[in-house]
């Protein structure tokens, strides 16, 4: 769900005694305390971020009552038809203004959508124009915004594939417990750009985190089973990885068998015949033959956006950075990522309606302990670490193994960061003087010459257009901005 530029989760290791921070600035709420410099001051703030934007109990307590009101009306209908969740409320990978996904199991010849419709619309679940029946859709669903909390939910029927998916994605977040960090700040940069789902243009959930799984899988230096890896260098050559590195054009995805690069003829070799790989080529680890970015039609707009972020913070990061006058009040985060006061409004409105319901859910406790395990990130052993690609020399994502890389690929390109010049598809942008990102107009200035942001960043205050609107029934609703 798209209708508010919310944010990310946050997750903080404290270092030792830091100095507290002046108050943070408008979009980084999640910024309350001085950070280390450089790539460690990103990781500090990642975890912050991810603490701050975390599912919170009152969130989950809500979306559980929004699951209960539409169950109601289905078991009405139908009494032994089976309900269950799937997606990001399933997983907790959920920002505050996200979906929720439900699947409903029985015995039809076709999926019943007008007849839910109906007994939606009857019962007054849903908002009566936001109701919506897409039959003619691969998979046939319908979309509706709860009339009480303005969550929208997807119902689809007799489709198996989601639950699986939950289940496997779960998996996978117990094998890297970092996973969930570089997802929530990942979904949340998509968010404010449109890009997060693909019929805006851009990728899907279950798109993203696959790349994410193939990525930790395969990444040449670290071992991404450990949770003390820097978030911050990650989530850096994540962006380097697919915004530059990576060879579209004749290189697929593949995350079963411990993950592999493998030419795009491979796997088209499995696709029933009329279909050909996609541009955004990623094989379906649950249903062999399935493309699951054949519907990303906008995965260049991605691939773009990610390029900026990369360039943004190797800049952020780097030695020069230290010396600008604002650096200790500006957030390295924030200089891609925003969370506006809406999403700060709302969840406020949700803990004071929702917050004595709650109860500690299992997936949110062992959200919690996995919290505990990731480790601060500093010390000797992360400067040892650190030694082996150090940022002030150069950060390098290099993929050249025989046993990562088809031949079909050449995702190995290497870019550096020295001095002060970075390196963009050949042409040197000088980063000498202090960086005056402009974060309304979606401007991104630097030295005398200035780089455009791509068309797929819409800009950090942008409100999408399924606003949040205030409601007059609801007490204490936040007002939204005007556009």
């Amino acid at each position: 769900m798209n209708y508010l530029l919310s944010g990310s989760r946050a997750a903080a290791s404290s270092p030792p005694a830091a100095p507290p921070a002046a108050p943070h600035s408008p979009g980084t709420p999640w910024k309350n305390r001085k950070y280390s410099l450089g790539v460690q001051g990103l990781h500090e703030e990642i975890m912050d971020f991810y603490d701050f934007m975390s599912p919170r109990p009152e969130e989950a307590a809500m979306r559980k009552e929004v699951v209960k009101r539409i169950e109601t009306v289905i078991k009405d209908l139908w009494p032994t038809a089976d309900v269950q969740i799937f997606g990001s409320f399933s997983t907790g990978l959920y920002l505050p203004t996200s979906d929720i996904d439900l699947v409903v199991f029985g015995k039809w010849e076709r999926p019943p959508l007008q007849m839910l419709e109906q007994a939606l619309r009857k019962h007054n679940v849903a908002e009566p124009y936001s109701i919506k029946v897409l039959d003619k859709a691969t998979v046939p669903i319908i979309k509706l915004t709860d009339q009480e909390t303005e969550v929208k939910v997807d119902i689809s029927f007799n489709v198996e594939t989601g639950v699986k998916a939950a289940r496997f994605i779960k998996e996978y977040m117990k094998k890297y417990s970092l996973l969930p960090y570089l997802i929530l700040v990942l979904k949340q940069f998509l968010l404010q750009r449109d890009l997060n789902e693909v019929f805006t243009g851009g990728i899907s959930s279950y798109s993203l985190i696959l790349m994410a799984i193939s990525f930790l899988q395969l990444h040449p230096r670290i071992d991404a089973r450990r949770a003390d890896e820097n978030l911050g260098m990650l989530l850096i050559e994540f962006f380097e990885l697919y915004g530059r590195n990576f060879n579209y054009l004749k290189t697929g995805i593949r995350i079963k068998n411990g993950g592999a690069y493998i030419a795009k003829e491979e796997i088209m070799k499995a696709m029933t015949n009329g279909y050909r790989p996609s541009m955004l080529c990623i094989e379906d680890p649950l249903l062999p033959g399935n493309d699951v970015g054949r519907s990303s039609y906008g995965a260049m707009q991605v691939k773009q956006v990610f390029d900026y972020a990369y360039i943004v913070l190797s800049h952020a990061v780097s030695p020069l950075a230290r010396s600008y006058p604002n650096r200790d009040s500006e957030s390295t985060l924030g200089r891609i990522i925003k969370v506006t006061q809406e999403v700060i409004d709302y969840r406020a409105w949700i803990k004071k309606k929702w917050g004595s319901k709650v109860n500690l859910s299992p997936d949110l406790d062992n959200r919690m302990k996995i919290r505990e395990q990731i480790a601060p990130c500093n010390g000797e052993q992360q400067q040892n670490r650190d030694s082996e690609s150090p940022y002030n020399q150069h950060l390098t994502l290099s993929l050249t193994s025989n046993q990562q890389l088809s031949s079909g690929s050449s995702a190995s390109s290497v870019s550096s960061l020295s001095g002060s010049d970075i390196q963009h598809n050949g042409m040197k942008f000088s980063m000498k003087g202090a960086h005056n990102h402009n974060q309304g107009n979606g401007y991104n200035p630097v030295s005398g010459g200035g780089m455009r942001q791509p068309v797929g960043n819409r800009g950090h205050h942008q409100y999408n257009r399924n606003i949040w609107r205030r409601k007059k029934h609801r007490e204490n609703l936040p007002i939204s901005l005007s556009r």
